[in-house]
Formats: structure tokens, C-alpha cells, sequence
């Protein structure tokens, strides 16, 4: 079994509602999928380098979101499309990307949330946790686009505001889903996002993947290395 976010494209999905746009963020999606990697959960874990986490000088600030998007000539910042990208019913969308309506599935507690404003965006891997992990030594443009990431459905997704305050800067080994049935995909998540980041792992964190992992064989992780 392969663990997948099933939801469009980010660009794709707002091309469809804005179809004049052009379609050259969409083709670039598409190639960075084609060269995805897959690897089984134990395996992509087991691949993940180790390291001592140091938050020395971490301010939020230092990761520059929600920036214009994926599309910038829709008028939607980074938070808006992806809501657009994962809605299971579309919302209305108004002047300034204001969204009305709308349904999303919120997997980390199995909980269908409306309207929007209920969610939050919640980055896989939480910025100070990046920071933590390598981000520290980035340049101010590389973590700008890891927190504006949509190149890889796994690393933002829409989930309910109680469950990522819940959550907040922890790694898995301080916090997992509420819900039983996301165990294994948040652990696969978490894993393609670090490998897509080349971040590393402490060495608790990386044994709450392993055990994660060696209690959902069959389940694959899938990443694509950023940009």
C-alpha cells in the first residue's frame, strides 16, 4: 500500500479555476513529480541522516510566508491555494480570494471542517523543527520556498486549528495524530518531507519512525529532493 495525499496538483487545481492563466506552474509540477523517488517507510527512514537539533537563533520570521503562491496572477497567497488544491466541495471564490463555503477533510483527527477560516495550514514539518534540522544554514530564499511549499502535496496540508495548535513545533516523537488511521501516513509524510529537504533527524525522533514504520508494512513514502 502506498500512503498518497489524494488532492490535485496545487496549480493544477487553480488553473481549473482560472483557466485564462497560464499553465507553465502546472507543466513544472507535473516534471517534478516524474522524477519522484519511492522507498519503503522503514527503508526512507532509515535513509534519513541523524543529527543534534539546535534552535539557536530560530525566529518564525526567518521563513517568509504566505507569500504570492504558486500563481501569482490568481490573486491567492500560498494559505488560499492550497485550501483551493485540497477542498473536498469548492468554496466560492470572491474579490481578493476571499473563500465562502466549502468542505475539507481534516486527517489528522478524521473531522470534515467549514468554512476556511476553521483550518489551519500546517506545515508537515514544523518551521522551528526545519530550523532545527538545517534550515538554520539556508538562505533566506530557501526557506522562504520550503514554507510556501507546494511542490509536494505532503508538505502543507489543511487540517483543524485544534489539532495543529496541538501539534505545533513537536516531532513525532512528542506528538502524533489523534486519529489511529493517520498514523501511518503522517509518518510517511513527515519522512518524504524531511528526504525532500535533505533535514535530519535527532535520534528520538528517528526511533518513533521506526517503530511507526514497523507497524504499517506496505506503506511506501514518496519524495521528490527540492529544487
Amino acid at each position: 500500500m502506498m500512503i498518497m495525499i489524494r488532492r490535485a496538483a496545487t496549480a493544477a487545481a487553480v488553473l481549473a479555476l482560472f483557466p485564462s492563466l497560464p499553465a507553465t506552474t502546472a507543466h513544472a509540477a507535473a516534471e517534478e513529480r516524474s522524477a519522484a523517488q519511492v522507498l519503503p517507510i522503514g527503508v526512507a527512514v532509515a535513509s534519513l541522516p541523524v543529527a543534534v537539533e539546535d534552535r539557536a537563533g530560530y525566529q518564525r520570521t526567518s521563513f517568509k510566508h504566505w507569500n504570492a503562491g504558486d500563481v501569482p496572477a490568481d490573486g491567492c497567497n500560498t494559505r488560499a491555494e492550497v485550501l483551493l488544491a485540497e477542498a473536498v466541495e469548492y468554496p466560492e471564490v470572491g474579490p481578493g480570494c476571499t473563500l465562502t463555503g466549502g468542505l475539507w477533510w481534516s486527517y489528522y483527527d478524521e473531522k470534515a471542517v467549514t468554512p476556511a477560516g476553521s483550518l489551519d495550514i500546517d506545515h508537515m514539518v514544523p518551521l522551528a523543527e526545519a530550523w532545527d534540522s538545517g534550515a538554520s544554514a539556508w538562505t533566506a530564499q530557501r526557506r522562504e520556498a520550503y514554507a510556501n511549499d507546494q511542490g509536494a502535496p505532503a508538505s502543507l496540508v489543511a487540517v483543524t486549528a485544534a489539532s495543529n495548535r496541538s501539534k505545533g513545533d513537536k516531532d513525532p516523537f512528542e506528538w502524533l495524530p489523534p486519529s489511529p488511521e493517520a498514523l501511518c501516513r503522517y509518518g510517511a509524510e513527515w519522512t518524504a518531507t524531511k528526504l525532500r529537504w535533505g533535514l535530519a533527524v535527532d535520534e528520538a525522533e528517528r526511533d518513533r519512525l521506526l517503530d511507526i514504520a514497523a507497524g504499517c508494512g506496505g506503506t511506501e513514502v514518496e519524495f521528490t529532493p527540492a529544487p
